[in-house]
């Protein structure tokens, strides 16, 4: 069998990129109603969610200012967990929260391990491939 280590790169490129993709869709369902989603007023904790996720989404997606969009992003999912999942009940599993953690511990991985291949930060250090982006 190969050593499929050396795929690691384009792995959290594309990684970051999915989860990036999905985090801006509930911003987008947030702020624009789009998706199935009903708009917030944006001056509101609900409304600076739909920003963060909105944009950090797409910085995540883009893997621009990854190490300190994700850091935000999982910040915020850590709250919302806390905030709106937590007291329904024990698990995430009973509480609708796992996709909150996991977005959560996605990011916070980002935090550590950068933006990883096709990213707009590797390209800003002038490497196709970066694994300690910003």
């Amino acid at each position: 069998m190969n050593d499929l280590s050396r795929w690691r790169e384009q792995a959290l490129g594309v990684l970051r990129i999915v989860a990036g993709f999905l985090f801006l869709h509930h911003g987008a369902q947030k702020l624009f109603g789009w998706f199935g989603g009903q708009t917030v007023e944006l001056v509101s904790l609900m409304g600076l969610a739909g920003v963060i996720e909105l944009v950090g989404g797409l910085l995540i997606m883009i893997g621009l200012f990854t190490r300190i969009a994700a850091f935000i992003a999982s910040g915020e999912m850590a709250f919302a967990y806390f905030m709106a999942h937590a007291s329904r009940a024990t698990w995430p599993i009973e509480n609708s929260g796992e996709h909150t953690v996991l977005f959560c511990f996605v990011f916070l991985y980002l935090v550590f391990a950068g933006a990883g291949a096709f990213s707009l930060d590797g390209m800003r250090a002038g490497r196709r491939s970066e694994g300690g982006g910003t």
